[in-house]
């Protein structure tokens, strides 16, 4: 749950969530909202940090292009699910 907070100007803005992200091993900021839907989803939101989902964006491209994965495939899109669960919860930190 997140609070609201006014900056010096009077604007709202919103606090931080901080979490334990188990990929940095470490807290973090958390993401802003759920990038990936589902229960896979949920578990990256409460589990993995901002600076973590920009790693694996990183990693995606490489996957992607690397191995000529076409999003409109069911199949590529469940072997990059595959590799995402694995980046992030296997403990391999291969980022390249």
């Amino acid at each position: 749950m997140c609070c609201f907070l006014f900056n010096v100007f009077g604007k709202l803005m919103k606090k931080k969530r901080i979490i334990y992200c188990v990929f940095l091993n470490k807290k973090a900021e958390g993401q802003e909202f759920q990038f990936y839907p589902g229960r896979l989803g949920s578990r990256i939101y409460e589990h993995i940090s901002k600076e973590a989902w920009n790693i694996w964006k990183i990693k995606q491209t490489i996957l992607v292009n690397e191995n000529n994965l076409n999003m409109l495939k069911i199949k590529d899109r469940k072997l990059l699910e595959r590799e995402m669960v694995k980046f992030f919860f296997s403990g391999n930190k291969n980022i390249y």
